[in-house]
């Protein structure tokens, strides 16, 4: 009886196949590599997120927070870099003598839109790999399958009498590529679908704080600054030490 176990299927097939085997298999270990990375990747910026978040909302004082985000060894990254791009613009702008309250928080808003765009590039990163890996390891493995199935058949065409226990090894031989391709696939898929929905929940996350930072930055904005306005404050009229004495001893005068 013909051994079966998938080893010996391999060292028989033919070298197309082991080939496409050879390929599928380091298609599967850069693909866990990639789903490895990604879910550190994302379990960073969740964290980041978090952390900041508690932070802003903890903290009253917004220029100390960009002082000390921005102070850092390490650049800011996730919700900390939209911060640091609309609050750096918003004062940016606030120096001009004749910006407008609406100018001011536009401004801030479209360089918070450049913080996001940024952050939603690196929050892609890994995905696209492993889509083409998702959608192509099957193709690659049907194409060592049917080559492999060719190639038993072409091998048994001078035989005048042909049985399944002759054609099964063959045929075993070419079913482990596309079970290959499967086993590249089905979790470059699987990893996909998952990092796609955590990277939606975090764009959504940063829209969301943008929008509520933008309120605030909005409040600021038609407050009165007091390093632009300096209010005029009418002076006290001068009194003398004899007329003040007068003035409290008359009832007429301390009536007016």
């Amino acid at each position: 009886m013909a051994d079966l176990s998938i080893l010996n299927l391999v060292l028989q097939a033919s070298l197309l196949v082991q080939l496409v085997m050879a390929l599928l298999l380091l298609t599967s270990l850069y693909s866990w590599t990639l789903i490895l990375g990604k879910a550190r990747q994302l379990s960073t910026y969740r964290r980041l997120a978090n952390e900041f978040e508690d932070n802003f909302w903890r903290e009253k004082d917004y220029v100390s927070l960009y002082n000390r985000v921005t102070s850092s060894q390490t650049p800011a990254e996730g919700m900390a870099s939209i911060f640091v791009y609309g609050y750096r613009e918003f004062f940016r702008l606030r120096k001009q003598p004749a910006i407008t309250p609406s100018a001011l928080v536009e401004g801030s808003e479209r360089a918070m839109r450049v913080a996001i765009n940024k952050e939603a590039d690196n929050l892609d990163a890994y995905l696209t790999p492993l889509a083409t890996i998702g959608s192509v390891s099957p193709y690659i493995g049907l194409f060592g399958t049917v080559w492999g199935i060719m190639h038993s058949f072409h091998a048994l065409g001078g035989m005048e009498q042909v049985t399944l226990a002759m054609v099964a090894p063959g045929i075993s031989e070419a079913l482990i590529a596309t079970a290959t391709g499967l086993f590249a696939a089905i979790p470059a898929v699987m990893a996909y679908n998952h990092y796609a929905n955590e990277v939606d929940r975090l764009n959504n996350r940063y829209d969301t704080f943008s929008e509520e930072f933008t309120s605030l930055l909005q409040r600021q904005a038609h407050a009165a600054p007091v390093s632009v306005v300096n209010p005029i404050v009418a002076p006290a009229p001068v009194v003398s030490a004899p007329m003040a004495t007068y003035a409290a001893s008359n009832p007429l005068m301390a009536e007016d």
